[in-house]
């Protein structure tokens, strides 16, 4: 994780000194109007974290209404004089007799208690300021603005509310100063030179449509204008749905955007950010000392701020990755349900439009002139010889890659395979039935083979795809994705998009993308063991993948001698980058005295590795370099060796050091190669046969989206069927119900019948 704050205006938000704070009756208050106190002493204690940092801060608190709602009608149902009528005005339920002034005048006296005690508790002194229209008049103003500055200079934190016990019946216009809490926040911001407002709701920021209704999303930016004709405050990109405001506030989302923007008018605040009171952090994030977390909200930026031409000049160049993954990915599921719908026929003839893609010699040329350039850009930028082989293509590669996805498009139909059928009672069948997972997302560095792979097993299994490769593949990601695209659209005719396969090429940070958890369903992360930690320890949404790929191979003192030479040198030399190649080599300690170490070792050094021993080996004299860890993919032609003493210690060995990848044994003895075969605790496990056939391709499943070391939903090469969730369809050839059971009118009977 950074250390610095990735968003100029957010960075420069932390630094503001003078900032004010709004919190709204949503988040002072529980919705029957009684205090919140954990949410108010959360508010509390992140202003005296500010105020330890030596920020000042101005608070403008709403509730007070709302609060004292709850405590006059406690006192009215006590009194019998009081007709119902009136009690039901309290409430809000009707306008015959308004008591809203009484509600604010004890609601205000039993919140400032509150504020007292949790400020006092801290060891720090509040004040409150009650304000109207009038307190902003030529006047009063400078009176008010002296006040104020005092008590930041005593280290006083004011408090400041309208006083509606005096003018929230006087009725709003458009002369008017403020009309709610977030005006007078705005105005106050302004008044009091504040460099930074914050307006606490109960929502994360502004979204493009209430926060309710399907796909709404937050607006992470706000460039504002104002509309001559209309006055209001309308979002660039689009208009902004606004849905219902609160009960008790009298402000609501329009409210909020039209004080945001007015306080970062000219003259005003340069930062005005609408986020939620709800989250315990959100001042902390927002202000606070950068502790990793990007404070989530809706930002206003002043025109004024020294920042503001290139802030704007970036998001217009790049758009904000966010909302790209967010657009791609839902388009890419809208597509997915097309091509789903349209049947298995359809999706097979797109997979063999691809496979003949990757065959046909234009295609191909384009390919392999987008991979040179990439190429040459890597040697450039000093790409290490690990990465630089995974970055190459070749036209063997792509002639693999098209006879797989030609084996997946005439599998068989993976979706709306019936798993289980279960007789819940007479005429009551219940069946689990494959389904797509949803929206794939994969993030990969310096293998673009790995793109036309899942492309092709997503498109199989009816899931679309969001992809965001490495800079280093950029030419390459292009043109592979642009042939997959037009197939898609070739072999349907139009009826379903490219945009089934997405692929993300700005240039914003992976981290945008892992938080849409929101729109993706599984991330599968291909290439370094960097980018894979960074991958699982950033995302709520599930991942796929490995982490590391440490193999094995023990060679057992029964073991062929020609067998353990072929074996070794296929798992370590055909391609020692994959994840797939043998990383250590366990010797029996008998194969020290009967020849066979020293054939396999002469073997190895003959194929150009270099050999790297562990502690027995290094004492028994059989290598001369001593290995760093019993632990480490090299990705290279440099190979581990250890002495063990049998098959038991070599099972614990890799038990202990393995990654759970894949591990073999070379052994003529068949007892021992169940024993490895059982115990050893990896995704793939063999008896004579290299580790390099741990492979999608290799197991027959055309192709692989990755290798998964988890134990949950998947584990080793994974296919299409691996790609899969299943869903549950119940059929009633009359009617049911559960009290029909409940009754006992009917029985359950429960027999499985597949």
């Amino acid at each position: 994780m950074s250390s610095v704050d990735p968003s100029p205006p957010r960075s420069a938000l932390r630094s503001s000194n003078r900032i004010l704070i709004k919190a709204g009756t949503s988040v002072v208050t529980s919705p029957n109007g009684y205090p919140s106190l954990t949410r108010l002493a959360s508010l509390v204690e992140q202003i005296a974290e500010l105020k330890a940092e030596g920020k000042q801060v101005i608070l403008v608190s709403s509730g007070a209404v709302g609060m004292g709602r709850h405590l006059l009608l406690r006192q009215m149902q006590g009194l019998t004089t009081v007709s119902e009528l009136q009690k039901g005005s309290v409430l809000g339920t009707s306008s015959t007799k308004n008591y809203s002034s009484s509600c604010a005048a004890a609601g205000q006296f039993h919140l400032m208690s509150i504020y007292n005690s949790l400020f006092e508790s801290l060891g720090l002194v509040a004040s409150q300021i009650l304000l109207t229209q009038n307190s902003f008049e030529p006047h009063t103003l400078p009176n008010l603005t002296d006040t104020i500055e005092k008590l930041l200079a005593l280290n006083i934190i004011p408090i400041i509310n309208e006083n509606d016990a005096v003018s929230s019946n006087q009725g709003w216009t458009s002369e008017s100063v403020f009309s709610d809490n977030d005006s007078l926040a705005s105005v106050c911001s302004k008044s009091f030179n504040c460099s930074a407002c914050l307006l606490l709701t109960d929502v994360e920021g502004v979204y493009n449509k209430p926060p309710s209704q399907p796909g709404a999303t937050v607006l992470p930016f706000f460039e504002t204008f104002k509309c001559v004709e209309s006055g209001l405050t309308k979002s660039k990109s689009s208009d902004v749905l606004i849905g219902e405001k609160s009960e008790f506030g009298r402000g609501g989302m329009q409210a909020k955007i039209d004080a945001a923007a007015s306080a970062v008018e000219a003259g005003g605040c340069d930062f005005c950010l609408i986020t939620s009171g709800l989250n315990f952090d959100s001042i902390r994030d927002a202000c606070g000392a950068y502790n990793g977390k990007k404070a989530k909200g809706t930002l206003f930026v002043s025109q004024q701020w020294e920042g503001y031409q290139k802030f704007v000049e970036m998001e217009n160049a790049d758009g904000g990755e966010d909302d790209e993954g967010r657009r791609k990915a839902l388009k890419a599921r809208e597509e997915a349900r097309k091509l789903t719908a349209l049947g298995k026929s359809e999706r097979s003839a797109v997979l063999l439009k691809i496979s003949a893609s990757l065959a046909d010699s234009a295609i191909v040329s384009k390919v392999m002139q987008a991979n040179a350039v990439d190429l040459e850009n890597a040697v450039k930028q000093g790409l290490d010889s690990q990465l630089l082989n995974r970055l190459k293509l070749t036209p063997g590669k792509l002639e693999t890659l098209s006879a797989g996805i030609k084996q997946i498009a005439e599998s068989e139909d993976p979706l709306g395979v019936i798993k289980s059928v279960t007789e819940l009672a007479s005429g009551l069948t219940l069946n689990e039935v494959t389904c797509p997972i949803g929206v794939l997302m994969i993030i990969f560095e310096s293998r673009p083979d790995s793109l036309p792979q899942i492309a092709s097993l997503s498109i199989a299994s009816g899931n679309g795809l969001l992809l965001k490769g490495g800079s280093e593949a950029k030419e390459s990601n292009k043109a592979l994705h642009k042939a997959i695209g037009d197939a898609v659209e070739e072999a349907t005719g139009g009826k379903v998009k490219r945009d089934i396969v997405a692929l993300v090429e700005s240039r914003s940070e992976i981290s945008q993308l892992l938080k849409l958890d929101d729109c993706v369903d599984l991330v599968i992360p291909r290439g370094s063991n960097k980018l894979v930690h960074h991958i699982k320890s950033h995302t709520k949404i599930p991942v796929l993948g490995h982490a590391d790929g440490v193999c094995h191979i023990f060679i057992d003192s029964t073991a062929s001698p020609q067998k353990s030479t072929s074996i070794v040198v296929d798992s370590k030399t055909t391609y020692p980058s994959a994840c797939n190649s043998v990383e250590t080599i366990l010797l029996h300690e008998e194969t020290l005295t009967n020849g066979l170490c020293d054939t396999v070792l002469k073997s190895l050094r003959q194929a150009g590795c270099k050999i790297l021993g562990g502690p027995r080996a290094m004492s028994s004299g059989i290598c001369d370099i001593p290995s760093e860890s019993s632990k480490q993919e090299y990705g290279d032609l440099r190979v581990q060796v250890e002495v063990v003493v049998g098959i038991d210690e070599a099972v614990e060995w890799v038990n202990r050091h393995g990654s759970g990848h894949t591990e073999c044994i070379v052994t003529e003895d068949e007892g021992k190669a169940r024993r490895w075969m059982e115990g050893c605790d990896s995704a793939c496990v063999f008896w004579n046969a290299s580790t390099r056939f741990a492979d999608g391709y290799r197991f027959g499943m055309g192709a692989e989206v990755g290798i998964s070391t988890g134990r949950i939903h998947a584990r080793g090469p994974c296919g299409v069927k691996s790609l899969l969730t299943t869903k549950w369809m119940l059929e009633s050839n009359d009617y049911d119900t559960t009290e029909r059971f409940n009754s006992g009118e009917r029985v359950y009977t429960h027999t499985v019948k597949k």
